[in-house]
């Protein structure tokens, strides 16, 4: 087996981090922060993960009952299938306009639902949910720019305390980056990859998955 629990470690240690910087804001502006149980609007959206938040999802995904995980991976294939042909035609069409900007708010407001989330309106892995979700919600800034969710009573252009989500990717990134070399994977790209939460849950990040060969691969030969 491929050992990546110090690189989850890590990764849990920055999760609850920023639950602690979440709990502030939403202590300081309680009338803005409107998150309650049974609103999922952060669970239609068309997001990614990068390798460690994917691993993570993987991993703790395969400790939930078989009878979950089986409606799980029903409701992943179908949704990974439907979120690959978005990409495809957001893709000609970028191809097509070269607008960027343009592909990138269409995207936004795709509504995807997540094969996480439950017939309950629950998220069957909450407490291992991405920091996309975990920051969802609140004011953030992603390249300058401020923003908030539709249903916060956060206003556009007051000044708030802000999450700065591109920090938080290039932290994610460089502790996949750190978890692809201390693996000694040749593909080293796969430090930089991103995946939707219906391809993380279908995925088994293992020895073959990384390229290398497993001391248990060798005993048996």
């Amino acid at each position: 087996m491929v050992d990546v629990t110090p690189f989850l470690y890590e990764y849990e240690q920055l999760c609850a981090s920023v639950d602690k910087l979440c709990a502030h804001i939403a202590s300081q502006f309680p009338h803005e922060m409107r998150c309650q149980e049974g609103c999922t609007d952060c669970c239609h959206a068309l997001f990614d993960v990068p390798l460690i938040e994917a691993i993570s999802l993987s991993n703790s995904f395969s400790q939930l009952d078989d009878a979950i995980k089986q409606r799980v991976w029903i409701d992943a294939d179908k949704i990974d299938r439907h979120i690959e042909v978005l990409k495809r035609n957001f893709y000609k069409e970028h191809v097509r306009t070269g607008d960027a900007d343009a592909i990138l708010h269409q995207a936004s407001r795709e509504r995807v639902r997540c094969p996480l989330l439950g017939e309950d309106a629950r998220c069957v892995l909450y407490a291992h949910r991405p920091l996309t979700c975990r920051i969802y919600g609140l004011p953030l800034e992603i390249h300058g720019q401020g923003c908030s969710c539709g249903r916060s009573g956060f206003v556009a252009g007051k000044q708030y305390p802000v999450i700065k989500v591109v920090s938080l990717q290039d932290r994610l990134l460089d502790i996949s980056r750190r978890l692809v070399g201390a693996i000694g994977s040749p593909y080293q790209d796969l430090a930089t990859m991103f995946v939707p939460v219906s391809r993380a849950v279908l995925t088994v990040y293992d020895a073959t998955f990384f390229g290398v060969h497993s001391p248990e691969a060798e005993e048996e030969v």
